[in-house]
């Protein structure tokens, strides 16, 4: 009689001292007096077969596939074991992935023949006879005890393997770059400023959005955002580098080689060393840049940040000065063009004035005025004695005819004051003439005083506006040279380091089990 086992099915290899001890129980138990039912032959070779597969030592892994494949051929297995027994007994190798087809030739046709490839098994040379021994309590707590060894012994080396795929893909590869942090690299020293650009006060500047945020980092955010790619860009680098020698400085000998820059390297790679040792940031919240240069000397990194801080400052001015440029240029071009012909229309009055020989027009007027009255007045006068003369009887011819002669002269002259202010004499322009072009030539002359006045008012105001638009670079944090190494942070490194490889260990384990499990399955 065979009593099936109490204790849970591992997979564990059989050895002698068992082997001995089964043998041994069966024999005792042929002399003893057996008691209980007794299995049929077929039931008994039944489980002797299940008992072999037992003891082949299969994996779960190989189990779960068994019963697998004889669910795909429609067998009912009662177990894993008997799921593989059953596969046998039909020829299925349940743990082949595919038949093996071979073509042997014969009498000129081609056949192909299935080589089914079946597990071996150690002959344990006893008859496949039903079984006669008997499960006491002994054999139990050997099997037991024997399974608890075999896990113990694959636990340990399972555990031993996991370590040394750790000691070698982490452990080995962290060792190596804590070494290089604390023995090898290149102390650095970084140096930190910053700096905001502002804009000019605005006295009584204008209202709505502009006067809102002109006092905020808003105002001045496109400016900042160009200074900052100014100084990240190849332009600087190179102006640096013919400054104060950039690549001469990181090309020394006594930087590590991998921080060190080659003797013969390209602007690119300078370019690249450049952009990982001059780190600049902006905070649009306050509009305030801050920058850290890194170099293998503290007094160095302070040149290289007063360097970096004069190349901002020179490209605020540039862009403001444009600014400023761009405004006062229109206003100036006006200014200028109602400065030109306020002078042209002086420079008319006055040749007007020298080739009429008059200096005033009011003036002529007045003196013509006062002669002609003072003529009508001698000639009223002598108009008067003449009608005195005349009134007596028998009058003076000696005193009267003078008297009439100088009354008529006087009359002609004031015919020609008076024609000289309507109508010209001698081919000359008369006064009304004069007066009239000289009125034109003033009132232009005036109205182009008060175009230059008004432009000049304009070019003032722009002045301010130019002014106003200023935008200028204030230091809040002046670069001092570290008293110690900034660089390399040994101890973040080589933590960081120890992450980064125990992540990629993980992730390849999970992968490879995942393929692992594809692939037999």
């Amino acid at each position: 009689m065979t009593t099936k086992p109490r204790a849970k099915k591992y997979r564990i290899r059989r050895s002698g001292s068992l082997n001995t001890s089964v043998a041994s129980g069966a024999a005792q138990s042929t002399q003893g007096v057996v008691s209980g039912d007794v299995s049929d032959a077929r039931e008994v070779a039944t489980e002797q077969s299940i008992d072999d597969i037992r003891k082949e030592g299969l994996t779960g892994r190989q189990l779960r596939m068994a019963r697998r494949v004889a669910q795909k051929h429609g067998l009912a297995p009662t177990s894993d074991f008997d799921a593989i027994r059953q596969l046998r007994a039909k020829g299925v190798d349940p743990f082949q992935r595919a038949n093996v087809l071979e073509l042997v030739p014969a009498g000129g046709q081609e056949a192909a023949q299935t080589k089914v490839q079946l597990p071996q098994t150690i002959p344990t040379g006893q008859a496949n006879l039903p079984s006669t021994e008997v499960d006491t309590a002994g054999a139990r707590a050997k099997e037991i005890i024997a399974i608890q060894r075999d896990i113990a012994r694959r636990r340990r080396r399972k555990l031993g393997l996991l370590l040394s795929r750790l000691m070698f893909f982490v452990l080995l590869p962290t060792l190596m770059v804590g070494y290089y942090y604390y023995a090898i690299a290149t102390p650095m020293y970084g140096t930190k400023s910053q700096f905001v650009i502002q804009k000019a006060d605005s006295q009584g500047g204008s209202g709505g959005l502009g006067g809102l945020f002109g006092g905020t980092g808003l105002a001045t955010s496109q400016d900042s955002i160009a200074v900052q790619s100014y100084l990240q860009s190849r332009e600087a680098m190179l102006r640096l580098d013919k400054d104060h020698g950039f690549k001469a400085h990181f090309s020394q000998d006594h930087i590590d080689a991998i921080q060190r820059l080659g003797f013969d390297a390209s602007n690119e790679a300078a370019y690249k060393l450049y952009g990982r040792r001059v780190n600049i940031s902006y905070d649009p919240t306050e509009g305030i840049i801050k920058m850290e240069v890194v170099a293998a000397d503290p007094e160095v990194s302070v040149t290289y940040s007063n360097a970096l801080i004069s190349y901002a400052e020179d490209q605020v001015d540039h862009m403001t000065s444009r600014l400023r440029d761009d405004q006062m240029k229109g206003a100036q071009d006006i200014f200028n063009q109602a400065e030109t012909e306020m002078l042209a229309a002086q420079q008319e009055v006055l040749r007007l004035q020298k080739t009429s020989n008059v200096l005033s027009v009011d003036i002529e007027v007045g003196l013509l005025t006062g002669q002609i009255q003072q003529l009508e007045l001698l000639q009223t006068q002598d108009k008067l004695t003449l009608i005195e003369l005349e009134s007596n009887a028998r009058p003076n011819l000696a005193k009267v005819k003078p008297l009439k002669r100088r009354i008529q002269a006087r009359a002609d002259a004031v015919a020609e004051l008076r024609a000289q202010l309507t109508q010209g004499s001698d081919g000359a322009e008369s006064v009304a003439d004069i007066s009239a072009k000289l009125a034109i030539a003033q009132i232009n002359l005036e109205t182009r005083t008060m175009m230059m006045q008004q432009a000049l008012q304009q070019m003032d105001t722009a002045q301010v506006e130019a002014n106003r638009q200023t935008r200028y670079l204030s230091l809040g944090v002046s670069p001092v040279p570290p008293d110690e190494a900034t660089y390399p942070r040994k101890f973040e490194n080589t933590i960081l380091a120890f992450l980064i490889f125990a992540g990629a260990y993980l992730m390849m384990s999970l992968t490879a089990s995942i393929l692992r499990e594809q692939v037999t399955s």
